[in-house]
Order: C-alpha cells, then structure tokens, then sequence
C-alpha cells in the first residue's frame, strides 16, 4: 500500500463518556478499552500498513498538544472551531493532494475500538485497492448482531465481483438511526449493515465529488492550504473555518455520490458510544462490571468505573445502574437513560464539563 493515507478524526467531545471524558481531555485521549488510548490504539492498527509520516491526524486545535504527546505522526492539524466532517474531508483532501498527490485515502476514526488488527488490516487494504481500481467511494460496512437504535445503517445492493474473499457491494443508500422496530426490520432484511463512519477513496474522487457537492468548502480552504507550512496556516485556516456550514461527509457528498462501494468486514467493531459499551472490558464480580475496587450485597447488573483504580465503590440493593468516578465528579445513572448523560453535561459549566 505505497500509496494509501491514513486520516485519523480526533475532534470529538465525547461527552458520553463524562465525568472521565472532559472538555479538556475527551474520550479518544483516554484509555477505555485497554492499556493504550484509544488514539494510540487507532494509531497501532496502522503498523506495518501506512507509516506514521503518512499518518494525519485531524483534531481540535485545543487538542494538538495532547496528540503529539500520546503519538508520532507525520502530520497534526488543529481546527479552530468544530464544521462537521465535511469540512474536515475536504480540508485532507485538499492538504493531501497537495502532500502527496492523488494518493488513496483513508478516513479512520480515533474513538472506535476494533480487533483483531490483522482482520482491519486486510479490510482496509482491500477497500483501498479496489477504491484506486474503480474510482468509487468506499465505506466500512459492519454486520449486525443485534437490532441497534443507536447507529446509522447501510442499505447494501448487489455484490461486486473481486479477485478477494472479502464480500464487496454496491451501497444504496444511508439511513439514519431507526427505532426499534425498524431496527428489527433491517436486522430481519440481512441487507442492512451498521455505519462505521469510516471511509476509502483516492484523492481525485472525493475532490471530484466535493467540487460537485460542496464547492463552496473547497474555496473557502484553499488560502489555507496553501499557506500549510508557514507560520501564516493557523491564521488562514481560521479565517477559512469560521463561514463553513456544519454539515457530515454522509450528507454533503455520500448520500448523493453515484460511484459509491461498500467492504463488509470481519472484524469486532464498537464505537464506543457511551458507558455500556466498556462493559466487556471490565472485571466481573458477583453479576456487577467494574475498574476499580467494588464491594456489593444484593447487587447486580451494575457498571462501576472508578478512573483511580484504587478508589472502592460499594453498592447495596441496587441493580442496573452505572457509577462513574473521576477526580471530585461522580456520575450516577440507571442504564436506561445513559443517552441523557450528554443533555447533563450541556447543562453544567464550562468548569464542570
């Protein structure tokens, strides 16, 4: 893969994830699913494909000093203000081409967790094969395993003859979250697969496809990556940030592309969403999950997770709740209203958050 790109998305709040995901820390910064972050792991997962000075990370500009400390890569942008990943495609495209010419990109995410590495790999290498080969915008489709409200879908259409045993497949179209009982509708239907938010193209395609969709973002970055290099880009790219529409790469260009694939892959895949989705991770004790120190009677189905490991949590008579320690914050929560957590944590001072 002498050519391929990788284009990691750190930018996210991930508010989900409070008390221990903050503002000035969020979740890709931390170590939720294992030793490493969740940065580094999306970053360790390139070894051996794409060399870390073909490696870009996207994030926020408040950011940028936490990814240079947690990972070497050749390439770190702050944004000034959160666009959306329209914006943010474009702004590699554009930065991209001018790096490294009409290379095959690789649009990966920074907050997913994803093994083994060796199955993603492959995945991601056959995805950017037949993305150089074809032309065509290629997504990550992954199989479903339960009836999941919580993401967006793929509606798959015929499948592509490839010299890979990996199944690839003309994509539809996109549908958004569903309800319940949509959800079991497309569970039921097998055509339908989850949204990883992950993506495949070469330079020239998306930049295509954005000149046709999305002109006005291409013009607006243009002064800015020119300027990349000097110490005139942080001041450009403000400049060029600040009028972008927020809109997703999903709507502006994917849901409207004609030359669009999907990979179904074969690898376990979580987009960590929230505080459920850590659960596998944790210990196990007496019918409870927990990190840290847990002593309970008469409880189970709870989720504990004390960001200190030595911190003991005790739990009496109580079931189904999540209880999260970090520093002087606590969260309590029934598993039920987990999605309400983001709501608590818009209405919290900037200090709090």
């Amino acid at each position: 893969m002498h050519d391929l790109v990788c284009i990691i998305m750190a930018g996210g709040a991930g508010t989900r994830f409070w008390p221990v995901s903050t503002e000035r820390k969020p979740k890709q910064f931390l170590p939720l699913g294992g030793e490493r972050t969740l940065l580094q792991a999306s970053c360790d997962r390139l070894e051996g494909l794409c060399p870390p000075d073909r490696t870009l990370v996207l994030t926020s500009r408040a950011y940028t000093g936490l990814v240079r400390e947690q990972v070497q890569v050749g390439h770190v942008v702050g944004e000034p203000c959160r666009r959306d990943t329209a914006a943010a495609v474009a702004l590699a495209a554009l930065l991209c081409r001018k790096l490294y010419g009409n290379a095959t990109l690789a649009i990966l995410t920074s907050d997913h967790h994803i093994e083994p590495v060796d199955r993603f790999q492959a995945c991601l290498a056959s995805a950017a094969r037949a993305a150089r080969e074809s032309g065509s915008l290629y997504t990550f489709a992954i199989p479903p395993t339960r009836p999941e409200t919580g993401y967006g879908y793929l509606e798959l259409g015929p499948r592509l003859e490839r010299p890979d045993p990996l199944r690839h497949h003309e994509l539809l179209s996109f549908r958004e979250k569903p309800d319940r009982i949509t959800a079991r509708h497309f569970l039921q239907e097998g055509r339908y697969y989850w949204n990883s938010g992950m993506f495949c193209w070469t330079t020239s395609a998306i930049l295509a496809e954005l000149e046709v969709h999305l002109p006005g973002h291409l013009e607006a970055l243009a002064p800015a990556v020119q300027a990349y290099g000097t110490d005139r880009f942080e001041e450009a790219l403000e400049t060029s940030f600040q009028p972008l529409s927020p809109i997703s790469i999903d709507y502006a260009v994917m849901e409207k592309a004609t030359r669009r694939a999907a990979v179904v892959t074969d690898y376990e895949w979580s987009d960590l969403g929230g505080w459920q989705a850590v659960e596998g991770f944790l210990d196990e004790q007496q019918g409870n999950r927990h990190r840290g120190r847990l002593a309970s009677h008469r409880a189970q189905g709870n989720v504990i997770y004390c960001e200190q490991p030595e911190e003991l949590v005790s739990l009496v008579g109580v079931e189904n709740l999540v209880v999260v320690r970090a520093g002087k914050r606590t969260l309590v929560a029934h598993r039920d209203h987990l999605e309400e957590v983001k709501k608590l944590v818009g209405s919290l001072s900037p200090e709090e958050r």
